[in-house]
Order: structure tokens, then C-alpha cells, then sequence
């Protein structure tokens, strides 16, 4: 799939589906949006700003003009995720912009948003743009419970706060698949494995693990991956969800132990930047920051959630 790519999802039983490529970090296969192309189109997730102009020319070429956009949506406001709302808001006039309320202020204000994204991302910051803000008379909170109405699909929202404490993830019943957001981790599609994610400074093991219950309680017959793409699991749903846990776990043990084993935060960074894996599929410096940013995340788990309290 090439960047700015846009393809049907056809995964499960899925029809008014789309999703594209929006080429984050210039890496292949991380970042997806998706267009759900109903009685009311909407563009679920929105990337970091940066081509934002592949969503715009996905809309084209599925025949939905700009000013029928009524719905934009984001599961957290992590800029990987809403760094482009700002930008289809303003080319879309007639959309509104459905944020989690806990997060939708840094959204309308992006302001502390932007220093707390250098501040995590590092030298990835030369990747992104910075966020338009939201405008303030189109942005609609919402929050658990809520559901969005497309016509002949809805997205039900659920919070899922592990990753970031204003995370939800939406499940849309027509099609009976999870725009997952972050809360299942990463799916790799070139090698067909799930990887971790763990970025600072909200990430949380327990309520984690909590949120794949959750989605084991929804029961989806897809997930919908902001990273990367559409995964059909019909039967093998637990499965999946067990081999997240553990991932995740694992990983949380492997940064415990190598802090244990180094004394110093800087090296453990270090050592997992030296070590990451994936180097062939996202290249080095994706891979190598992928692993700082994971690295850090757990060791400020690490530091609210002493391990022998857990």
C-alpha cells in the first residue's frame, strides 16, 4: 500500500469503508484514517496534520464533496491521532468534530497539547505541522455511552482510558467492527504481528488490560487499527486480545528488569533504542524512536505504579 493510498476495507462483513495511508513519520502502514461513506460521511481519525490533503483526495474519490463532511472523529487527542482535525475542519465546513470531552479544550486551545507532543516525541516533532485549533462552536464532546448517528451506521462510543486518560474507542455495529485507536495495540500487516504502545505520560498497565476487556465485551468481529489497518479476528477475538495483554505485559517486565539491571534511565532508553526491531519494516529512525517513546512511557508508569504495590 502506497502512501495516500485508499482502499475498501472488506475485512468481516464491513461495506462503507474506507481507509488511506496518510504516510505519518513518511513511514508505509502506520497511519490510517478512515471514511465511513454514509447518509452523514464521516472521517474517522486524522493523523498528525502532515497529508492531511490524502484524506481530502480520499473524500474525492469516493464522490464526497468538502461540505458534505458532517462528521470528523477522533479517539484521543494525541496529535498521531488529531493533529489533522483542525486542517479537514477548515476544508470542511459543514463537519463537525466529535473529541472526548476530557481532552476536547487542548483540541480548541492546542497550545500546552503542542509542548507536551515536543516534549514526548523528541526529533520526531520535524514530522508534524503545527495544529490548527478546533472551533469551538463545531466541536461536540462526547463521552461514554454516547453514540453517533451516521444513518445506516453509528459509532458507539466507549472509554478507554489506558493509553491516555481521553481515550475512547468506537464500535460500529453495522459492520461490527472497533475503530480501536490505540487501546489494541499495533498492527504490523507485513509480518502480521501486534507490537506495543506505551508513549508518556498517561499510559497505564492495569486500566490497559482493563480496556481489552472492554473490547472483549463488544465482541467485534474487526478491528479497525490506527496503526495500521483493518484485521478481521471473528473467532479468534480472545486470542488476539490475550497475545496484546501479553505483549504489553512482557514489555512492561523487560523495561522494569533492564532498569533494574542498568541504574539509569538514560541507558535503559538507550538500550532499547539500540535493540528496536522492525528496523525493516519502518525503517531505522521510526523504529529506534518508536522505542524511546515506548521506553519512556513505561519507566513514568514505573515511577506513579512501583511494581511490588501492583
Amino acid at each position: 500500500m502506497e502512501l495516500g493510498d485508499v482502499r475498501e476495507v472488506t475485512a468481516g462483513d464491513c461495506s462503507d469503508l474506507y481507509y488511506v495511508d496518510t504516510g505519518m513519520y513518511d513511514t508505509g502502514e502506520y497511519g490510517a484514517a478512515y471514511v465511513l461513506d454514509d447518509d452523514r460521511p464521516a472521517v474517522v481519525e486524522t493523523g498528525i496534520g502532515t497529508n492531511y490533503e490524502y484524506i481530502l483526495e480520499a473524500l474525492e474519490d469516493l464522490g464526497i464533496d468538502r461540505d458534505e463532511l458532517e462528521v470528523i472523529a477522533v479517539t484521543h487527542i494525541h496529535l498521531d491521532h488529531a493533529g489533522g482535525a483542525g486542517f479537514l475542519a477548515e476544508a470542511c465546513p459543514n463537519a463537525e468534530i466529535h473529541v472526548p470531552a476530557p481532552g476536547a479544550g487542548l483540541l480548541i486551545d492546542p497550545e500546552r497539547l503542542v509542548a507536551g507532543t515536543k516534549a514526548a516525541v523528541g526529533d520526531q516533532w520535524a514530522f508534524y505541522v503545527e495544529p490548527k485549533p478546533l472551533p469551538e462552536e463545531r466541536v461536540v464532546e462526547i463521552e461514554d455511552g454516547d453514540a453517533i448517528d451516521l444513518g445506516e451506521h453509528e459509532l458507539r462510543v466507549h472509554e478507554a482510558p489506558g493509553h491516555a486518560f481521553h481515550q475512547v474507542v468506537f464500535y460500529d455495529p453495522a459492520n461490527d467492527a472497533v475503530f480501536t485507536g490505540d487501546a489494541a495495540g499495533i498492527w504490523v500487516p507485513e509480518t502480521e504481528e501486534i507490537r506495543e504502545t506505551s508513549p508518556p505520560s498517561n499510559f497505564d498497565l492495569e486500566q490497559c488490560l482493563a480496556d481489552l476487556e472492554t473490547l472483549g465485551k463488544i465482541d467485534p468481529d474487526v478491528l479497525l487499527y490506527t496503526h495500521f489497518g483493518p484485521r478481521e479476528v471473528g473467532d479468534d477475538l480472545d486470542r488476539a486480545l490475550e497475545e496484546y495483554a501479553t505483549v504489553l505485559s512482557e514489555w512492561v517486565d523487560a523495561v522494569e528488569e533492564a532498569r533494574d539491571e542498568l541504574q539509569d534511565d538514560d541507558a535503559v532508553i538507550e538500550h532499547f533504542a539500540e535493540n528496536a526491531d522492525l528496523i525493516d519494516v519502518w525503517g531505522e529512525r521510526k523504529a529506534r524512536a518508536e522505542a524511546v517513546l515506548n521506553t519512556r512511557g513505561v519507566l513514568g508508569y514505573l515511577d506513579r505504579e512501583p511494581r511490588n504495590a501492583t
